[in-house]
Order: structure tokens, then sequence, then C-alpha cells
């Protein structure tokens, strides 16, 4: 991986091989529709990338549209051009794909998106479906009429599903910039992205986007690392961006504080932590995006996928 470049309280890094620079710490687009007041979140947005963080993280299907609509907002004001925009489809057609691309690029009030990802690959056929239904032809599509820049995947299930959408792409000469997958302390030791996914495409030239480095919450919560501790984890892979979930400025100024603490592991560092959450990763029961469908959001709405 690239040295890391410092500025302020932040960390930036190459983007896999697209030849951006962006901040290693991203806003996670689901917490920022918590705040009870639009003007809150207007207020975490604002205050974020003021603060250095330049990635920003959303979905087409968060809470309905409205975390879209609602970064659309804190986007206005000459700060959408600040900063290096993500969000994510769901449809498994081509007119579906560019019809939900049409609808983020609208709530997010903007001509572009830098970076459009296929969500949730967590079936073994959803590789199938993206190659064979025409979502990769929406893409390029999309792409050469300048409404993306860039195109990834994401998934939260199986490390066998990103190798098999990798291994599809590789057969239809398709080149992902980015996929996004869970990376936490517990993730290294049960079903591993990091120990599978994550070799292969620092290889490829595909940028790594952590998400859920605290495992939604339950890591510190449950005492087994610290938030920073885990944000460090996290940082200390070959990531691009760690997509940090934050609801409030006390949660924002956490993450800037890992970012300016951190600085790599050495192995015995890196092998005492893992030593030490061992016993809580084996089971799986703190990753339950992994080992139940309780945050597969396609499941539950199939009609997204139309």
């Amino acid at each position: 991986m690239a040295a890391d470049e410092r500025s302020g309280d932040m960390i930036y890094r190459k983007l896999g091989s697209t030849g951006e620079r962006v901040s290693a710490i991203g806003l996670g687009g689901y917490h920022i529709g918590v705040p009870k007041t639009r003007e809150e979140s207007t207020r975490l947005i604002r205050t974020a990338v003021d603060r250095g963080i330049t990635f920003l993280d959303n979905c087409w299907d968060y809470m309905d549209g409205k975390c879209e609509e609602w970064m659309g907002v804190a986007l206005r004001d000459g700060y959408r051009q600040k900063i290096f925009l993500m969000s994510k489809f769901d449809s498994r057609t081509k007119a579906g794909t560019l019809k939900q691309i049409d609808e983020s690029l609208k709530r997010l009030q903007t001509d572009h998106l830098d970076l459009m990802q296929f969500h949730e690959n967590i079936r073994l056929e959803d590789p199938d479906r993206f190659f064979n239904d025409g979502v990769g032809e929406a893409l390029l599509e999309a792409k050469k009429a300048g409404k993306i820049r860039y195109t990834g995947f994401t998934g939260h299930k199986d490390p066998m599903v990103h190798l098999r959408m990798l291994d599809q792409a590789q057969a239809h000469q398709f080149h992902f910039n980015t996929a996004q997958m869970p990376l936490n302390i517990l993730d290294a030791q049960f079903r591993s992205f990091a120990g599978q996914v994550v070799p292969r495409l620092v290889k490829e030239g595909i940028g790594v986007l952590g998400m859920k480095p605290l495992a939604s919450g339950a890591i510190p919560q449950d005492k087994i690392a610290t938030a920073t501790e885990c944000l460090h984890y996290a940082l200390n892979l070959p990531t691009s961006v760690v997509i940090n979930g934050m609801t409030n400025l006390t949660e924002l100024d956490q993450a800037f504080n890992a970012a300016k603490t951190f600085k790599p592991f050495s192995q015995s560092e890196l092998s005492a932590l893992l030593s030490r959450t061992r016993e809580a990763s084996l089971t799986g029961r703190h990753e339950l995006f992994k080992t139940t469908q309780n945050f597969d959001g396609t499941a539950s709405h199939p009609q997204w996928m139309a």
C-alpha cells in the first residue's frame, strides 16, 4: 500500500488504481439519517467535510431515500465540489439499474456520482445477475453518459460471493474500481474478507472499501475491543477507505482521533490483538450481517431488485 498522506487530523490514501486520493475514513450514509432533524444531519456532514473527510457513502435504499435526500441538502453551497460521492443501487436488471441511478442523482442533487456500487452481492447467483441481466451494461451506459465515474460492488455475507464476482468480472473482461466488505477485528478469524478477498483486490488494483469496522457497534459494546482499536485495525489493512457510521459529533471526534493517532501495527501488536479477540470471533455471533438475514435489505424487500 502506498504511503499515507496526512493533512490536519486526517489520513489520505489512493483509491485503488483510479488515481483518486480520498480520506482514509469515510462518512457512512445510513447513519446520517439517524439524527432527529435534517439540520442536525447537515451539521454533521458539513463538519465532517470541513475537518477533512472527503469520502461520503450512501445508498438508494437507505431509509427509503431519506439519507440521500438529506445528504443532497447538506452538499449544497459548494460542499459537493469538496468531496468524493459514492452511492449504491439494488436492481438486478438494466432498466431498474438506470432508473435507480437517476433517482439517486436527483435525491443527491448532483449531475454525477463519483462511484456507484452494486449493492448486497450476498447470494452466489448475484454475480450471474450482474453480468447476465444487463446490470453491467447499464453501468457502462451511465458512465458513458457522464452520470457515474467509477463502478464497484458491495456485500457483507461471505467472501466466497465476492471471489465469485471477481471471477465473473475477469471472465467478462469487466474491471471494478472498488469493492466494499466488512473489515473488522472479528472478521480476521471468521469467514474472513480480509484474509480471502483483500489480497486479490490489492493484486488487481481494486480499491478496498472497509465497512462495519465496529461490527455495527457490537465490538465496543461487548467490550471486546475499543472503538479506537477497531478503527486502527481497519486502517492497518490495505484499505483505501474505512467507512464509519457516525450519528453525532462525538462519534465524529472519535473517528478523527483514531486517524490522528493511527500508526501501522507491529507484528507483535497485531498478534496480541487477534489473540485477545479470537474467542469472540469464532462463533460469528457478533457479526450478524454474516450469519443472519438481519442486515439483508434486498431479502426483506425483493422488489428493490426489480
